[in-house]
């Protein structure tokens, strides 16, 4: 080793050590470039992690405040929207053998999208939400029913936003009471879950119970009739609790 490179109490591991670090620094600045020009063709995070072996949270401090990355991000989750909206179209055709090969297809469809999905704060909410009070039985749709409404507003926008569920098959029931005019609390449950009226089937009035026992405004459920999506949100339901009980979870967050 050249003496003119020794620190002057000559400790060669110094020197080793700062030689490291300018190679790690030079590989670094070379892998960001490099993610950079895969981020602009359109690659995803995932794509890129596996292509460079480079941690997400890397990836974001990278990406978070360019825009043109935020729209690609936005264009990315639009196709994988598109994806849904399709499915649940296909799987109304599908009967007798086939129903079978299709929930499978959905099922698999669940784990590859939960790979990007899992990073998202509203998924997360929702996915909790129907866990805790969503209709499990496998030959129902996707059901959940609440008296809160931001509860709802929040489910039906983890729909629509995650999961990329066209709102024209999002269907809203209310269950009310005598004194509460039937038209009047459709429109407080259409305003409180931005659902369109239209959206509504006729409500269900019940009588006879205790007044001080009944729940203001009623009871709403919100609904997509699919059980191909059902099955999605049945995996994602099984993969989520696993996921974030892992440290390496909490790494990988981004944007």
């Amino acid at each position: 080793m050249n003496a003119g490179f020794l620190p002057e109490d000559g400790n060669k591991s110094r020197v080793f050590h700062f030689r490291t670090c300018v190679w790690y620094a030079s590989r670094m600045r070379k892998d960001k470039e490099t993610a950079i020009e895969m981020r602009k063709m359109g690659m995803s995070y995932k794509e890129i992690k596996s292509a460079l072996n480079v941690p997400r949270s890397t990836l974001s401090d990278w990406f978070s405040k360019r825009e043109w990355s935020d729209a690609i991000r936005k264009r990315l989750t639009a196709s994988a929207q598109r994806g849904h909206a399709i499915h649940l179209v296909d799987l109304n055709k599908a009967r007798g053998k086939h129903l079978a090969q299709a929930y499978e297809l959905a099922r698999e469809e669940a784990r590859r999208e939960f790979e990007f999905l899992k990073y998202d704060p509203l998924f997360i909410s929702g996915i909790m939400l129907y866990w805790s009070e969503g209709v499990k039985g496998t030959k129902q749709g996707v059901k959940l029913t609440s008296n809160n409404p931001d509860m709802l507003r929040l489910y039906v926008e983890f729909l629509r936003g995650s999961c990329g569920i066209p709102i024209e098959k999002i269907r809203a029931y209310v269950l009310t009471y005598p004194e509460i005019e039937e038209k009047t609390s459709r429109a407080y449950w259409s305003k409180k879950t931005s659902l369109p009226w239209e959206q509504f089937t006729k409500s269900s009035v019940v009588a006879g119970r205790q007044a001080k026992w009944r729940l203001g405004w009623g009871v709403c459920t919100i609904s997509v009739s699919s059980t191909y999506f059902k099955q999605k949100v049945l995996e994602w339901i099984k993969l989520l609790p696993g996921e974030l009980l892992r440290e390496e979870y909490y790494a990988n967050i981004s944007e």
